[in-house]
């Protein structure tokens, strides 16, 4: 009898542990290639420290993710440790350099069917250290939904000729990112390095006008490159 009891308790254990759901294996995707429940809408990010879960990670790598039909971009424009290094908030010509380079962006980016605003969040806004939590902050406060991160460096190499002019070569490097506000991903990001040669001429005041000119024109290329790339990215339909 004690055998019988055993055997059958033995039976229901066994039966109630087997019992598991089945789920459809096109559970995972929407009609329209996607499922609406893994779609990306708000940060898993820990804003206290930037970092994130091992749950989220893997949330975020098998999740969906569109930027919104409309865009409000905010502009932030970080100083490199190349420029930090030296006094140039007393430099006019320099100020008016760098409102150029903000210029030249918004102006790119408004030539996009999808951009409807772009604004410059101010330096105030920004610590002296800033990390994508402080940017975020900063964008919120202007209504964006995407913020354009970037930053340029430069360098200035010289060929002595002895007999004509000497040759002055500049190299220039924008690093670009696009900040989703809400989730705080990056869906576009783009390193452009351009450079642009010439010599001193008439109109340039001395050498160290000349040099600043030649490396303003090789920024200006990589800015350029880096609008077209992101417009092209806006308007493929694909984000």
């Amino acid at each position: 009898m004690k055998k019988t009891i055993l055997f059958v308790l033995a039976v229901i254990l066994f039966a109630s542990c087997s019992t598991t759901k089945q789920a459809s294996s096109d559970s995972a995707y929407s009609a329209f290639g996607y499922n609406n429940d893994l779609l990306i809408s708000q940060s898993l990010f820990a804003d206290n420290n930037s970092t994130i879960s091992e749950e989220n990670i893997q949330k975020i790598l098998d999740g969906t993710y569109r930027l919104p039909e409309k865009l409000r971009i905010a502009v932030v424009k970080l100083d490199s440790k190349q420029y930090q290094q030296r006094y140039y908030w007393t430099n006019e010509d320099y100020l008016k350099t760098q409102q150029a380079y903000l210029d030249l962006l918004s102006d790119k980016f408004l030539s996009s069917q999808r951009v409807e605003k772009v604004s410059v969040i101010p330096d105030l806004l920004i610590s002296n250290n800033p990390s994508f939590v402080n940017i975020r902050e900063s964008a919120i406060r202007t209504q964006a939904d995407v913020v354009a991160v970037f930053s340029i460096n430069s360098e200035i190499y010289s060929k002595t000729k002895i007999f004509s002019s000497t040759d002055i070569k500049a190299f220039a490097t924008t690093q670009f990112i696009l900040l989703d506000v809400r989730t705080g991903l990056i869906p576009f990001s783009t390193t452009v390095t351009k450079d642009y040669q010439s010599q001193k001429l008439k109109m340039d005041f001395d050498d160290f006008e000349a040099r600043d000119r030649v490396k303003n024109e090789a920024v200006l290329l990589t800015l350029n490159e880096t609008g077209r790339l992101l417009i092209e990215f806006l308007d493929t339909g694909k984000q």
